[in-house]
């Protein structure tokens, strides 16, 4: 009969035996055969790369060899011999690029071969096995086979290496895990990647970072260490920010031992591996390593419960964003007060004691009847609902005498959650401590209401948040973009104008308009001069950009500008009032205006004749195109219904760097976040001095154009700091981009995206964000489908464009008014926010941008650069099979010429359903790599951030000026490649070359006859049988007719 005492026994005997031994996997790359040739030279230069439960191994490499041999074996450790046979091997077989000439910065790809742990075999009964190589994708180009032995064997470990003897149990005995305990050691030691840290063994056992796996007591040898790369892990979102570190820093003289490092602890599956390896007890530490590159700029899926885990009836109005628990204080006012100079109240709980607003007094009431309408919020959690205690008292402020408190149960406090309405306030009556013995101290009545609720309550967005006090800069709020307009003067002719007569023989007067608008201004060219009526000509139209509530007023000057010094002919100011409207191209009448303040000195100064109107068909663009959030006229009469609700929940941040100082050596940040789409702009409240702020707001948008751009940017206050009279902008932490027509329809997608900015230094990255998006909108109905075949722009756009240099012109313009008028809102978004948030040096010179727009460039023409290299593959007969394939391909195609294009059609459908498989799961953000700012030059950066014009030093400016120039004689090379080509052609029949254009009539004429005389598909077999005729039927030199074309003239010879 098995006892639980011998089922405990064997159960710790097969641990110790466990603990005894360790499994390696050892792959012998024996040889491999008929490997295709990717070198350029009909060979290959191979290698072998083996990656086994995240360790990777290569062998050498065989120069130019398509039949290698290596005979070199490759051991892996299993770190989990008990799921072996789920673990799987990869062996790819790749070309060195660097032993011959191969093209490209990659080694090619020569095949691969996936095996599992069911197929390896124990030492001894292993044998060579010949595996043909498989292709990594369709478009691999992959032959022959690789021959392995695959075997794996369980080591012994020494004496040395083996756990301590633990004695078994004995009946009445401690168990195991407290002898254990006994018998730990005095010191802990904690390997972390490039990190050693070390504890004493009396501490508890420190909580482990996700990133770093826990081992067994360390023995008086050092521990086998294995080193294991492994995929980015996962990103946990927990609810309470993680503790600071601390690195103990006292020696061993001290006395004390240092402090341990304090991790979060595992969750998911390194928990269980966590598991497994505190139960082998042998000394081998798994660390895992971060895999080089750009993962920590990418953004990544948070897991995340909806509702925070409860499940309710209801439909929670902020579903996107986690529930934050607040107490809810509302202070309305009091009566029969005892005789007080300054009332004031004061809210205390365990956690947070705030003070109110002074008092108030309404006309003709007496003083003992003070009222604040002031809200509190204080942050709580369940425990403290359901232990504390709310103390809510009156002081007087000059003496500051008690005049009576309220105290209230929070396990009695009733709970709210929206849409109910709001708790009605209630009178309480004044109540004074036992040691008061001073009648009438104490007396009257407060009323007021406290509840429980969410960040979703009506009053959260007016009430004084516990961790964010400074109210005047620190709450939530939505801004509106002001409604701006295109105004359209059209200056036609100008009459009765008092010109010098002192001008000299022959000298037309130069007579120009100058229009101001605020800050803006825009002048004519110069007028044309009727002689018989003396009158001067423009016919010009000037765009300027105004904001309503349209209080400003035009200002027209007419000057001549004969001489050095402008004088001033005439003036006149028109309210933007008096200015009609119009949504289309309507024609609208001109007007005569007469001129004032001319310097003939008499009332009337000549008249001008004017065309105004404000332009109601135009977007406004305060954005770049490229990331513009809306597209509607400013009409609303033109305006389409919407299609949809975007949803944004900001959920926090965390990592955030100390953007300032707080303390002696301690770095603090106080952090908000921006978010802009279309008219509408938000801003969460600031959460103070916190590296891991957590917002929880959720706003949500009208979406009349999916394909529009939602922005998120997050900033550190620095105005809630500065004086009344002092100016100190906002620091920016970073930016995100989300396209809309890149979401799904009815998707939450919960995301963490870094928070990266360019400074003068480099890239840096600042943090990361958390949001979660939704798109709430109808998929694939015609409402949504006809938004796709609609013009972008709206319809003035394309009746009367306007200019790329002046749409520039115009939108810096609307940007500086979108600043001014959200800087008069309280709180102030200012103007280097809305700079930002706007791109408005997007235009500004880079090198960095112009290389990555010339990447791009080379990106978009890969694939026909491809396509090109498969077709010059295909005509070589590189693969003799996909050669002859596309031989009776192409007869199909010729004898059935209908089939052409719906073919062409089917090819794009099958690869649009493959790419299906690789669409991007969640909406992306910076690109690094795409930017070219992960290895970008200092002088470029400090060149990009430069001022204009240049504030730097001449020596400075003149380097870069001739790296301009040397870049500018590269493209203005390439554009005269390019005329040359053209030039060529346009030879062919120009003459320019009697004898060339001779021979091409000719062999024209020749052409002619045959396609006449043989029937069309028989010309076009041989002429694909042509292109695609074996090598060993061409010539290694160019054909006829491309050396034919390279010596026709071009007009480069003309060029002084």
């Amino acid at each position: 009969m098995t006892t639980p005492l011998n089922l405990q026994q064997q159960q710790h005997q097969q641990l110790q035996q466990a603990a005894r031994t360790v499994r390696r996997v050892v792959v012998e790359v024996v040889d491999a055969r008929n490997l295709l040739p990717k070198d350029g030279q009909g060979s290959s230069s191979p290698y072998v790369v083996a990656d086994f439960d995240g360790q990777r191994k290569r062998t050498t490499t065989r120069f130019k060899e398509l039949n290698p041999v290596w005979n070199e074996p490759m051991e892996f450790i299993v770190s989990d011999p008990e799921n072996m046979e789920f673990e799987e091997l990869e062996v790819e077989v790749y070309n060195d690029r660097k032993f011959g000439n191969a093209s490209g910065k990659k080694n090619h790809f020569l095949g691969r071969v996936k095996l599992y742990g069911t197929q390896f075999a124990r030492r001894g009964e292993e044998g060579l096995v010949y595996f043909t190589l498989e292709k990594k994708s369709v478009f691999s180009w992959v032959r022959g086979e690789i021959g392995l032995k695959i075997y794996y064997y369980d080591e012994l470990l020494p004496e040395d290496d083996r756990p301590p003897q633990v004695p078994p149990p004995e009946e009445g005995g401690p168990p195991p895990e407290q002898e254990q305990e006994r018998g730990r050691p005095h010191g802990v030691t904690i390997v972390e990647e490039g990190r050693v840290f070390e504890g004493p063994g009396t501490m508890e056992p420190p909580q482990m970072h996700p990133h770093c796996m826990p081992f067994p007591e360390p023995q008086p040898h050092s521990p086998r260490v294995v080193v294991v790369e492994s995929p980015p892990p996962v990103v946990h979102v927990h609810h309470d920010p993680p503790q600071g570190t601390e690195i103990g820093g006292g020696g061993t003289g001290s006395g004390g031992p240092p402090e341990m490092m304090q991790y979060p602890p595992p969750v998911g599956p390194a928990a269980a591996e966590v598991r497994r390896m505190q139960a082998v007890k042998g000394e081998r530490v798994r660390i895992l390593k971060k895999p080089n590159g750009a993962g920590d700029y990418s953004p990544k899926v948070i897991p995340t419960k909806q509702h925070g885990g409860v499940e309710s009836e209801r439909v929670h109005p902020y579903d996107l964003v986690e529930p934050m628990q607040y107490l809810y204080v509302r202070i309305v006012k009091a009566r029969g007060l005892a005789p007080s100079e300054g009332p004031y109240v004061k809210v205390r709980t365990s956690s947070h004691y705030v003070k109110s607003k002074p008092a108030s007094y309404r006309p003709n009431e007496s003083n003992d009847s003070p009222e604040w309408n002031q809200v509190f919020a204080l942050s709580c959690n369940k425990t403290d609902a359901n232990t504390a205690t709310l103390e809510i008292s009156v002081w007087d402020s000059p003496s500051e005498n008690f005049l009576g408190g309220v105290c209230f149960d929070l396990s009695d406090v009733p709970v709210r959650d929206p849409p109910d309405s709001p708790l009605a306030p209630q009178w309480y009556r004044l109540d004074g401590v036992a040691a008061d013995q001073i009648p009438g101290r104490v007396s009257g009545d407060i009323q007021l209401s406290v509840w429980i609720g969410t960040q979703s309550d009506d009053a959260f967005a007016e009430a004084w948040i516990s961790d964010a006090p400074y109210v005047a800069h620190t709450r939530s709020k939505v801004y509106q973009s002001p409604k701006l307009w295109y105004l359209r003067v059209t200056v036609i002719e100008a009459q009765d104008l008092s010109i010098a007569p002192n001008l000299p023989p022959l000298t037309a007067p130069e007579v120009r308009v100058k229009v101001q608008l605020g800050f803006q201004s825009g002048r004519t060219r110069r007028g044309s001069m009727n002689h018989h009526s003396l009158s001067f000509h423009w016919n010009e139209d000037l765009l300027f950009v105004a904001g309503e509530p349209l209080e400003d007023s035009m200002i027209l000057l007419v000057e001549d500008r004969t001489s050095k010094e402008p004088a001033l002919l005439g003036h006149v100011v028109i309210p933007l009032t008096s200015i009609e409207q119009r949504i289309d191209e309507r024609h609208v009448p001109a007007k005569w205006f007469p001129l004032e303040g001319g310097g003939g000195g008499g009332s009337y100064c000549g008249r001008v004749h004017l065309r105004l109107c404000l332009e109601g068909g135009y977007h406004v663009l305060d954005e770049a195109a490229h990331v513009c959030s809306d597209f509607r006229p400013t009409a609303k009469q033109l305006w389409k219904p919407p299609i949809g609700i975007l949803e944004l929940g900001i959920l926090g941040a965390r990592g955030l760097l100390p953007m300032k100082t707080k303390g002696p050596g301690k770095g603090s940040t106080d952090a908000y976040c921006v978010a802009k789409y279309g008219k509408k702009w938000v801003r969460t409240r600031t959460v103070t001095d916190s590296l891991d702020p957590r917002w929880n707001e959720q706003y949500t948008w009208q979406v009349y154009d999916p394909c529009t751009v939602l922005t998120i940017g997050v900033f550190d206050n620095w105005r809630m700091f500065a004086d009344v009279a002092e100016d100190k902008p906002d620091c920016r932490i970073g930016k995100v981009r989300i396209r809309v027509s890149t979401l799904e329809s009815n998707r939450i997608y919960t995301n963490s995206y870094p928070l990266l900015v360019l400074t003068r230094s480099g890239l840096k990255k600042m943090g990361e964000i958390e949001l979660a998006v939704r798109f709430a909108c109808p998929s694939l109905l015609p409402d949504t489908c006809a938004v796709y075949g609609q013009p972008l722009l709206p319809r003035m756009h394309y009746l009367r464009p306007l200019g790329v240099a002046q749409q520039e012109a115009l939108r810096g313009a609307a940007t500086k008014m979108v600043a001014q008028w959200l800087a008069r809102s309280e709180p102030p978004l200012g103007h280097e926010v809305v700079r930002y948030m706007l791109d408005a040096d997007s235009h500004a010179w880079s090198m960095r941008k112009s290389k990555a727009n010339w990447f791009r460039i080379v990106a978009v023409l890969a694939w026909a650069v491809g396509l090109a290299k498969w077709l010059d593959d295909i005509r070589r007969w590189r693969n003799p099979i996909t050669t002859v394939l596309l031989h009776v391909l192409y007869l199909v195609l010729v004898w059935y010429p209908d089939l052409v294009v719906p073919t062409g059609f089917l090819y794009v459908v099958l690869i649009g359903i493959w790419y299906y498989r690789f669409r991007p799961k969640i909406p992306a953000g910076m690109d690094t790599r795409l930017s070219q700012s992960e290895a970008v030059d200092p002088d470029e950066l400090d060149e990009e951030f430069d001022t204009m014009p240049s504030s730097k030093p001449a020596e400075v400016i003149r380097v870069r000026y001739d790296r301009l120039r040397m870049l500018a004689a590269r493209v203005q090379t390439v554009l005269g490649d390019f005329a040359t080509q053209g030039e060529r052609v346009q030879a062919l029949v120009s003459w320019r070359d009697p004898r060339a254009t001779k021979l091409f009539i000719g062999v024209c004429l020749v052409i002619t006859i045959i396609l006449y005389t043989v029937p069309p598909k028989m010309v076009a077999v041989a002429l694909g049988f042509y292109f695609l005729r074996h090598p060993m039927f061409r010539d290694p030199m160019p054909p006829a007719s491309l050396n034919f074309f390279r010596r026709l003239p071009s007009l480069s010879d003309r060029l002084m």
